[in-house]
């Protein structure tokens, strides 16, 4: 751990995939979604300690759930929360909160972590990233964590490696990115073996990546340069005015696929991105009959392959299911096929326009 290590968690997405636990009020990074007394976003916090300082994080969010960070990592300072006037997607929550860092080091080496996936192997993890952040300093690079499929997942985007580089911890220039195959690519991908998963996690030097959102991003990095010289008085002026006419484009998109200093290392530790319920049951402990039942009271009759949550109070009986999703909150109930699950965000629209329900 150095005082030039940097740590930005991005927390400013909607969940939407995980209705009916995760709504627009309380997105499922604040939500201990597996049981463990602690929330994701708090977890992924605590991931980090060991490799940068506490008062070198930097969490990113909406506006409207700055106290939920608020209240969930009191040990941060309040200007280490930063909000976001819109959400403008990660090109820009990166940009912004990389003008904040350079305000204070211009040395700095970043990582940037969402706030809601599952890391297993934390031990590992810190290896990995530690190996990670010694390269970015040697080497003008963007790097990635790859994971190794363990699956044909359709929901997650893949990066292709040099094939010599498989062993796990090796460091390889990145050939090709593909954002979320069909299946029958994403089985191509994995009997491939050459393929891993992006993890989302990102590693570089803030000159390494000033350097690329100049060449790739031009506008962005002309209007955060802007910013940087903004009178502090007006700096939620000129940020909504940024945020205004800034792009609408992921890191993916706007940076990675198009740089050609973009490396992945092979990493070593257990990852999902706990993007659906689905990844969700991959990713859980089951009973003898393949269930996950992350809460509640509950007897089961021949019922299998299912997902259930139920209040911790509550009591259900289920019989018959093969292959659902059953997730109780305090206000709605879902019950849908986990072949389905994709048509989640459409349930949640219906909702608003029958019921006049936001969710």
């Amino acid at each position: 751990m150095t005082e030039d290590t940097y740590c930005i968690i991005m927390a400013g997405g909607v969940g939407s995939r995980f209705w009916p636990i995760s709504t627009s009020e309380t997105p499922k990074q604040f939500l201990d979604v597996l049981g463990v007394g602690k929330t994701l976003l708090q977890q992924t916090l605590e991931r980090f300690l060991p490799i940068c300082p506490l008062e070198n994080f930097i969490v990113i969010t909406s506006a409207e759930h700055k106290t939920l960070v608020i209240e969930q990592l009191p040990m941060l300072g309040e200007n280490q929360i930063l909000t976001e006037p819109m959400r403008k997607n990660t090109a820009t929550c990166i940009a912004y909160s990389n003008a904040i860092i350079k305000r204070k080091n211009t040395n700095a080496t970043i990582i940037v972590s969402p706030s809601d996936h599952l890391i297993l192997n934390e031990n590992m993890f810190v290896a990995d990233i530690e190996k990670g952040i010694e390269f970015v300093r040697r080497n003008d690079a963007l790097l990635t964590l790859g994971v190794k499929p363990s699956r044909p997942e359709t929901a997650y985007g893949y990066i292709q490696i040099e094939i010599d580089k498989l062993e796990a911890g090796l460091v390889s220039k990145v050939k090709t990115f593909t954002e979320k195959p069909n299946q029958e690519l994403a089985n191509v991908f994995f009997e491939s073996g050459d393929f891993y998963w992006n993890s989302g996690v990102f590693i570089w030097t803030l000159s390494s990546i000033e350097a690329a959102y100049k060449k790739h991003l031009p506008h962005t990095y002309e209007v955060f340069a802007k910013f940087q010289e903004a009178d502090s008085a007006n700096t939620v002026k000129t940020l909504s005015e940024i945020y205004s006419v800034s792009k609408n484009i992921s890191i993916d998109y706007g940076i990675m696929e198009k740089a050609d200093n973009v490396y992945v290392q092979t990493v070593k530790f257990a990852w999902s991105d706990l993007g659906t319920w689905k990844s969700l049951y991959d990713s859980t402990e089951k009973d003898t009959n393949n269930n996950s039942i992350l809460s509640g009271n509950l007897l089961l009759y021949k019922t299998k392959d299912c997902l259930i949550s139920l209040p911790k109070d509550h009591i259900g009986i289920i019989q018959g299911l093969n292959d659902y999703i059953v997730i109780q909150s305090d206000k709605a109930l879902l019950i849908c096929s986990k072949d389905n699950e994709q048509q989640i965000r459409q349930f949640t629209n219906d909702l608003k326009t029958k019921f006049d329900i936001d969710e």
